[in-house]
């Protein structure tokens, strides 16, 4: 077990931040003085994580050399995201908030090829049913497995996995048109056509065109998977709560100059502030 205190990273606030789909509320747990932790469940890189939190103090259930090897970097702990947030323009007033607002955020480290899918899944889609899509391919085309404690979890599907899929059975894990785009994908990774391994040596910019060859991978798309898998926080995403916040925030542009190197990190913040903001205002949390 792992315990790191700090005061840039709340679970909940990554689980809610629509970059991650696979990490789970699992349950409130109180410890013998009466504590409650909220408890979290995480399948990633063939490994699966339960994550407790209680204020500041998050645990892993992870020995040290799987933390330092893989959650470490995972989580991007080596980040100081108080850096950035004191970084920001005092009189940007709307992007103060937003970053106090989400302060717990971090741009994890995800796997590529996961992400792919992911955010290809994600077009004109929300986050709830695009949690239950991934759900849905896992349990049917992901191999079966259980960690230490006989917690069963699905690994994400392989590229042959996918590519082998019948048409049908992938409409019925609630797909829709994306369908076509995720078994002509992974065809073009298993057939050689792109190379993971290649786009993870590239430079922003020429990941961006490359993923672009992908079928369904637009410029979104695109910036998600840079962002959220390659790490490149310049990448920065433009969906329907981004580009509505610059149109009332910034008519004049966004200042990218400013926070060139982690402008991607500023808008996660506002992609939370804003789609959390939206769901009060329809009632929900």
């Amino acid at each position: 077990m792992i315990t790191i205190e700090n005061g840039h990273f709340s679970v909940r606030q990554i689980c809610e931040s629509g970059q991650c789909f696979r990490l789970t509320f699992l349950e409130e747990v109180k410890d013998e003085d009466g504590r409650v932790s909220l408890r979290y469940g995480l399948p990633a890189f063939g490994k699966y994580l339960k994550i407790d939190q209680c204020g500041q103090c998050v645990s892993l259930s992870c020995p040290e050399e799987e933390f330092e090897s893989v959650w470490k970097s995972y989580f991007d702990l080596e980040e100081d995201y108080g850096r950035l947030i004191s970084s920001i323009d005092p009189e940007d007033a709307y992007l103060c908030r937003a970053a106090e607002f989400g302060s717990g955020i971090r741009i994890l480290r995800q796997d590529l090829w996961e992400m792919i899918i992911s955010f290809i899944i994600s077009q004109q889609n929300n986050i709830k049913r695009i949690r239950h899509c991934i759900d849905l391919i896992c349990q049917r085309y992901g191999e079966k497995k259980a960690d230490d404690e006989g917690n069963v979890y699905y690994a994400f599907p392989t590229p042959k996995a996918l590519m082998d899929a019948d048409l049908k059975e992938l409409y019925a894990c609630n797909l829709g048109y994306r369908s076509r785009y995720v078994k002509e994908t992974a065809a073009a990774v298993c057939m050689g056509d792109v190379s993971l391994d290649a786009i993870r040596g590239m430079a922003y910019r020429e990941a961006v065109a490359e993923l672009s060859r992908l079928c369904g991978v637009g410029a979104k798309v695109a910036n998600c998977i840079c962002l959220f898998a390659l790490h490149h926080t310049d990448a920065f995403p433009v969906d329907t709560h981004i580009n509505k916040v610059l149109k009332e925030q910034y008519p004049q542009g966004f200042p990218f100059e400013r926070y060139a190197g982690y402008g991607g990190s500023l808008q996660q913040y506002i992609f939370y502030y804003d789609l959390m903001n939206g769901k009060k205002q329809q009632g929900g949390r």
